[in-house]
């Protein structure tokens, strides 16, 4: 009792040492993934679990001092089946929620009348709207938003006075969406496009790519950056060195902005790299980390708090006072605004971290993580509205 005591006063917490049980759920809805014309980077069919899995192994170091008692309960919903009765039945053994899906399920399960005092975590879905306009109270999100890593983006790219940016874009929909958001971003920071087309070649670029993207690129009109909107990791990879004009590539492929990489090794991450692999036995991707950090999330507020019931939970995550340590340089929190949780970007290439937004000299009144897609006043979410 001593020791626990003990360890209560060094974590900060006022809350009585007492026994809590906590049991967090991670449901996945499985989705048909698009053909792509290199499968070298397949996506792993753990990804995102193991994630979880790790952070619930943190939350129960901590907890055999603090006299909780942590579970993890998983269910995989596969392509075509049903998740709103699987949310249902997750839902009935507990309120905690880590979410892998879409967007548009997502919102359904939100939706469910059996969910409207749970704590869903999105750790999948970047969409923009489910941080705006289609936002739920119920619905906190730890992976970054589109927003948030195309205005990391831009930052750098202004940072370097790299003003002028032409853009190739994908027809999938989630290249659709990163596109808009980067036009988004760069109005925001008073950049410009120069030129933008549509790749929809069904060539095999593996053996085209040579003669194929000197010719796309001819006509763009002269640009610092081309920026590349393929989330689907389908055709960006064979556009760098293959251009007409010489410069550099950001976006979905080159410079990209992250949640997480192999190569963030700052701040204690590489210690997080290395327990990570000890688990999944590969690196760490950036739904990992978002798993990661709703069930780390929900840890630091039941340690917090001493109290495990989703209302004094929710309360306490989206308070002043909530803090987690995610292994980028500062403290992550959640916007009470919409939900989502303040982190750093990352901007990385395969082999390095090229800079971590936001960058210095953007700045903010109250948060300077605030610069990293819609602030308060920018926000059409009211769901979270006092």
């Amino acid at each position: 009792m001593l020791l626990r005591l003990a360890l209560a006063l060094c974590l900060g917490t006022s809350a009585a040492v007492a026994d809590v049980s906590v049991t967090i759920h991670y449901l996945r809805q499985e989705v048909e993934q698009p053909p792509v014309l290199s499968n070298l980077d397949p996506i792993p069919e753990d990804l995102g679990l193991k994630g979880a899995e790790l952070g619930l192994a943190d939350n129960a170091t901590t907890g055999r001092f603090m006299g909780q008692t942590w579970a993890l309960e998983v269910t995989e919903v596969p392509i075509g089946g049903d998740l709103a009765a699987a949310a249902r039945a997750a839902l009935a053994t507990t309120d905690l929620i880590v979410l892998d899906a879409p967007a548009d399920a997502a919102l359904a399960m939100a939706d469910l009348p059996e969910a409207a005092g749970a704590l869903i975590f999105n750790s999948a879905a970047p969409d923009d709207r489910l941080r705006g306009a289609d936002c739920r109270a119920n619905l906190l999100h730890t992976l970054p938003s589109n927003a948030m890593r195309t205005d990391a983006l831009a930052q750098f790219l202004l940072n370097r006075r790299w003003n002028d940016l032409a853009m190739i874009t994908g027809t999938h929909p989630d290249d659709i969406a990163f596109a808009e958001s980067l036009r988004a971003s760069l109005a925001k920071f008073g950049m410009r496009l120069t030129a933008e087309k549509t790749w929809a070649f069904d060539a095999d670029m593996r053996r085209n790519a040579s003669q194929e993207v000197p010719l796309f690129t001819q006509d763009l009109k002269a640009h610092d950056v081309l920026l590349i909107a393929d989330e689907i990791h389908d055709f960006g990879r064979y556009i760098a060195y293959n251009t007409w004009i010489p410069r550099p590539v950001a976006g979905s492929e080159g410079l990209v902005p992250v949640a997480w990489a192999q190569v963030v090794e700052q701040w204690g991450a590489a210690q997080l790299q290395s327990r990570f692999t000890d688990v999944a036995a590969r690196p760490m991707q950036s739904r990992d980390y978002a798993a990661w950090a709703a069930v780390r999330a929900v840890g630091e507020a039941v340690t917090r708090t001493g109290a495990a019931d989703t209302a004094t939970l929710r309360a306490y995550l989206l308070g002043p006072d909530f803090e987690l340590a995610g292994f980028k340089g500062r403290p992550l929190s959640f916007r009470d605004w919409n939900g989502q949780l303040r982190q750093p970007i990352p901007l990385v290439t395969q082999r390095a971290v090229v800079a971590q937004a936001p960058l210095e000299g953007f700045l903010h009144q109250v948060n300077e993580l605030d610069t990293l897609g819609r602030d308060a006043p920018e926000s059409d979410c009211s769901a979270f509205q006092k």
